[in-house]
């Protein structure tokens, strides 16, 4: 199957991509790498989510919002690859986590948005990955996830 038709198995839909809050674009191609902005998830109504992971959002709902932030960098990538996903590859992921000191499950966190990439690309959405712990993040959202694509 192709990436857009998981997708739709999935019941799954892209949202828009969203306007850089500040000076930067949502991504950046060289050559055939494409480099995605970090974002964060958004409500139905495109509205930032927020919240501190251990204190006010669970790993579970945590979970839910690296998802939603996959589906914001699947957008770009499409867009990035002139329309189409199916000749998209994730290279790295690179995943942070608006969390209490004391909380040690980044992983599972940003697993929303690996597991994504794998249901909706296969082998082509296996990647290299970081996950980190960070004091905040920008306007106080639970997640930011960035990536590096490559286009065939």
């Amino acid at each position: 199957m192709s990436a857009e038709e998981n997708l739709k198995k999935l019941g799954l839909t892209l949202p828009s991509i969203p306007t850089p809050v500040a000076n930067y674009v949502p991504w950046k191609r060289d050559g055939n790498t494409i480099y995605l902005s970090g974002q964060g998830p958004r409500d139905a109504d495109g509205k930032h989510i927020t919240g501190t992971v251990g204190k006010d959002v669970t790993v579970e709902q945590a979970y839910e919002h690296a998802k939603l932030v996959g589906l914001g960098l699947l957008a770009a990538a499409k867009q990035a690859a002139g329309g189409s996903l199916d000749k998209v590859e994730v290279l790295k992921v690179l995943g942070m986590v608006n969390a209490v000191p004391e909380f040690t499950d980044q992983p599972k966190v940003i697993n929303g948005c690996s597991d994504l990439f794998v249901q909706v690309f296969g082998e082509r959405g296996k990647h290299a990955r970081s996950a980190v712990g960070m004091g905040s993040l920008p306007m106080g959202i639970p997640v930011e996830i960035e990536c590096i694509v490559e286009i065939e």
